[in-house]
């Protein structure tokens, strides 16, 4: 089905808030088939609320709306929504008893002050069964409209176990022609090479999506009305061509992450794995063990930010460090080679780098980072320049120290 997300909030159209729950919707109803259309974000204006959710209905099967509906003076979700469909606001018991027996626990403020919660649009079907938090489904024209609390953590839950069940079910009802989906996750690749390699994909029958995420392109393969879904011939064969085409750059597939895979590729050989970080400040190691199960394979990490902390944690030469200064070839590979060492582990990866935004030169620009790598005793490395903020510069270096990292276990 096709649907669109309207995000509401001053917070968010003053750029305070990063709006993180349309990307989040988003994702989560792509990967089950869904077209998001269009997403907008809205500030708290009941005019400019109502004229975009009446044009969402006229264009999608179904909106998405998130924030708003809390209890202060500048959440007008509610307000807003009633006008615009024509509908009375009424009280709705489930959110009222609940606000009156949490108040008599002093598990929150007076029913006084929690009063706005209770006037819902009427229809109003309240989303969570313990109505302990916002959130109700309206159906307008045959169409659902789900309203969402704008605090991620409940809009996640909220959008997992009602929304995306309910248009399932109503999916199935229609009878909808399944989507067959599949991610492909790379890292190492340009977007506009991997769009080269798969251009004859293009116009086939299935569409190609490209996206990228900090160092790593997500490629999408989608097929619509495939009964047998992935297992249709032509969403077979298109699936087979992207993996010859983008072989082991390629490190996994919907969900995989990088670090797991990786963690994975240690466990099958029985290594451990350790890392030596300057400019990353021990981003590594933190990507690393958001693996679960990281401890079977992850040693360990020095943070050597300082030449002397090198020098004294991961024995680096001082000579090296003056004659080749810390952000170079020779130091990084040092770095690992020390890690190695000192953390007794079988295979170390080091970063050392200009994340900026000062400190660069005309030799060694903002961007520059060098990978090194110890692995069975051999000593290799990685010049990269990588651009964006210094939180994206070091974010990519993490990524690509990771990948640097599952190339080298694929190789042996």
């Amino acid at each position: 089905m096709k649907g669109e997300i309207i995000a509401i909030g001053d917070e968010l159209t003053s750029g305070r808030i990063l709006n993180s729950t349309s990307a989040l919707a988003a994702r989560q109803l792509f990967l089950l088939g869904h077209e998001v259309s269009a997403m907008h974000t809205i500030g708290d204006e009941p005019e400019l609320i109502g004229e975009a959710l009446i044009r969402a209905l006229a264009r999608a099967d179904f909106v998405l709306v998130t924030g708003g509906l809390g209890a202060t003076t500048d959440d007008l979700t509610n307000e807003a929504v009633a006008k615009a469909l024509h509908l009375n606001t009424v009280t709705n018991p489930c959110v009222q008893a609940n606000i009156a027996a949490r108040a008599a626990k002093g598990e929150c403020a007076s029913v006084a002050s929690l009063a706005k919660l209770t006037q819902l649009p009427e229809g109003a079907e309240v989303l969570d069964d313990d109505c302990r938090m916002a959130g109700y489904l309206l159906r307008y024209l045959g169409k659902p409209i789900y309203f969402l609390p704008g605090v991620p953590p409940q809009m996640e839950i909220l959008l997992r176990d009602k929304v995306l069940p309910g248009l399932q079910s109503l999916d199935a009802a229609r009878d909808a022609q399944p989507v067959a989906q599949r991610v492909y996750r790379t890292c190492g690749l340009y977007e506009i090479e991997i769009n080269k390699r798969l251009r004859p994909l293009e116009h086939n029958g299935v569409q190609i999506g490209y996206y990228p995420v900090g160092a790593e392109v997500h490629v999408s393969l989608t097929g619509h009305n495939m009964a047998q879904g992935v297992d249709d011939p032509l969403f077979r064969r298109a699936d087979a061509f992207i993996r010859q085409a983008l072989g082991e750059d390629i490190y996994g597939i919907d969900e995989e992450s990088l670090a797991v895979v990786t963690g994975a590729l240690l466990q099958e050989r029985g290594w451990m794995l350790g890392t030596a970080e300057s400019c990353t400040g021990g981003l590594i190691g933190a990507s690393l063990t958001e693996a679960a199960g990281s401890s079977r394979w992850f040693k360990g990490g020095v943070i050597a930010y300082a030449n002397g902390i090198k020098e004294a944690l991961l024995d680096i030469d001082p000579e090296l460090l003056a004659r080749h200064g810390a952000v170079s070839a020779e130091v990084a590979q040092a770095m690992a080679q020390g890690a190695v060492r000192r953390l007794d582990c079988d295979i170390a990866v080091s970063a050392t780098g200009i994340a900026g935004p000062g400190g660069g030169s005309d030799d060694k620009p903002v961007g520059t980072v060098y990978l090194g790598l110890c692995c069975g005793g051999s000593l290799s490395h990685r010049l990269c320049h990588f651009y964006g903020s210094r939180r994206k510069i070091l974010e990519k270096t993490a990524q690509t120290a990771m990948d640097m990292v599952r190339r080298a276990l694929l190789s042996r």
